[in-house]
C-alpha cells in the first residue's frame, strides 16, 4: 500500500485563516491539511515586519516538521512581509501567498478600475496590495483603508449585531463617499474580514448615500472570489510539481 500523500500546510495569525482552509477544503476535499493559527501572537497587522517575517519563518519551520509539500500563507500580513524571507529558507517548497491572487480578482471584478482595499495597518502601510493591483493595471485608481478593529470583532466573535456594524460604518464611511466617483469593488484584505461580510453588507446596501452611484452599474461585491484563490494557489504549486490534481 502507497504511503498517504504529505499534507498541506496553512498559517495565519489566528482563526481568520479558517475562512482559507475552508475555502481549500472545498476546492480539495481529498486532501489533508494542517492548520496553525497562532492566536498567542495576535493580530500580525499591528507589528513591526521583522517581527511578521519572524513569526512567519517560526510558523513555517512548525508546519514543515510535519512534512508538508506545500505552505499556504493564509495572512495578507505574512503575504506582504514575509514571502520573500520563506521561500528562501525552502527553496524546494511551494511558498503561496494571497496579496496577488487577490488582487487579480479586484481587477477582474471592478467595472470602473475603482478599487478600495481594506486590511490591517501592516498590510496597508506596506502597500502590497497597491502594488500589485498597479502591476496588473496601472491606471487603476486605488483607495486604502486599515481596519485594525475588524480582526478584534472577529476574533471575539462580535461579527454580528450594532456594534460590528457601527465599526464598519465608520470605517467603509472614509472610503464611500457621496461623490458619486468611489470604489466600485473592496477587496477584503485580511482573512479575518470576511467573518465580517453580513455588517459590511448592511452599511453599504444598493442605493445608500455614497454607494448609489457604482451600485447601479456594479452592486457590491467583495472582489476576493475565495474559489479563484483555490485555483491561482493550485496553479502556483502544480508549477512547482508539489500538489498533484485532485483524486
Amino acid at each position: 500500500m502507497s504511503a498517504a500523500p504529505a499534507p498541506i500546510g496553512v498559517f495565519d495569525s489566528g482563526v481568520g485563516g479558517l475562512t482559507v482552509l475552508r475555502a481549500l477544503r472545498a476546492a480539495l476535499p481529498h486532501e489533508d491539511f494542517v492548520y496553525l493559527g497562532d492566536t498567542a501572537r495576535l493580530p500580525y497587522g499591528t507589528k513591526s515586519a521583522q517581527s511578521v517575517i519572524r513569526y512567519s519563518l517560526q510558523c513555517a519551520a512548525a508546519l514543515v516538521a510535519r512534512k508538508i509539500r506545500c505552505l499556504v500563507v493564509a495572512c495578507n500580513t505574512a503575504s506582504a512581509s514575509s514571502l520573500p524571507a520563506l521561500r528562501e529558507r525552502y527553496p524546494d517548497l511551494p511558498v503561496i501567498g494571497v496579496i496577488e491572487p487577490g488582487a487579480q480578482a479586484a481587477v477582474e471584478a471592478s467595472v470602473s478600475q475603482r478599487i478600495a482595499v481594506i486590511g490591517t495597518e501592516g498590510t496597508i502601510s506596506g502597500g502590497a496590495y497597491q502594488a500589485a493591483i498597479h502591476h496588473l493595471n496601472s491606471a487603476a485608481k486605488v483607495s486604502a483603508l486599515a481596519c485594525s478593529l475588524f480582526v478584534a470583532l472577529a476574533e471575539e466573535g462580535w461579527t454580528q449585531g450594532p456594534i460590528a456594524e457601527a465599526v464598519a460604518r465608520r470605517y467603509l464611511g472614509m472610503l464611500f463617499t457621496s461623490a458619486g466617483d468611489g470604489p466600485d469593488t473592496l477587496v477584503l484584505g485580511c482573512t479575518h474580514f470576511p467573518a465580517l461580510a453580513q455588517p459590511i453588507r448592511a452599511v453599504l446596501p444598493p442605493g445608500s448615500p455614497g454607494w448609489a452611484a457604482a451600485s447601479w452599474a456594479n452592486p457590491y461585491r467583495p472582489a476576493i472570489s475565495r474559489s479563484s484563490i483555490c485555483r491561482d494557489w493550485l496553479r502556483q504549486a502544480r508549477k512547482a510539481k508539489a500538489v498533484p490534481p485532485p483524486r
